[in-house]
């Protein structure tokens, strides 16, 4: 992942904590499949303290309920890559975390994994900001596993850019 000043990552990264200081709000990360790495990218701008409040990896079922609240029935019905379980996703990581908006992500980077309902490349994402109605959207992306990874943040990124403005 390349997070050089010029990069695609760290510009979207880098405006994203623009929008956010302007506003005075802290935003969170509920994560799955890219384990971290939009965390990593917000992170790797200076100054980051003053926007993001928390980055929630929660790579396994058993975390999402954990530290998220996602509920078992959910996950069991409609499976861990899917629009149910990322809207519980992300109230979880605003709930959790106080922030004033949040991205939840979760999909299938491979290069197993996929089936034909799902296949590889699939991600799930939804973008809340506290008090409204999560949004969300369904991706299927091409590549290999860290491509698809990629590809997921950047779209994470544009979409809380999208919302905050």
């Amino acid at each position: 992942m390349d997070l050089s000043l010029n990069s695609p990552l760290y510009l979207l990264a880098a405006q994203l904590g623009s929008a956010l200081r302007q506003r005075g709000w802290k935003a969170s990360a509920a994560e799955s499949c890219t384990g971290g790495g939009l965390s990593f990218a917000f992170t790797s701008v200076p100054g980051s303290s003053d926007w993001f409040e928390y980055g929630f990896v929660t790579y396994s079922n058993k975390a999402k309920t954990v530290q998220l609240g996602v509920r078992e029935t959910t996950l069991k019905s409609e499976g861990a890559v899917s629009e149910a379980t990322v809207q519980e996703m992300v109230t979880g990581a605003l709930r959790e975390s106080g922030a004033e908006v949040a991205v939840a992500i979760s999909g299938i980077a491979g290069p197993d994994g996929g089936t034909a309902n799902k296949p590889v490349g699939t991600v799930w994402f939804a973008w809340q900001e506290k008090g409204g109605q999560p949004v969300t959207a369904r991706h299927v992306y091409k590549g290999n596993r860290e491509a698809v990874r990629e590809q997921a943040i950047i779209s994470a990124l544009q979409g809380l850019l999208a919302l905050v403005g």
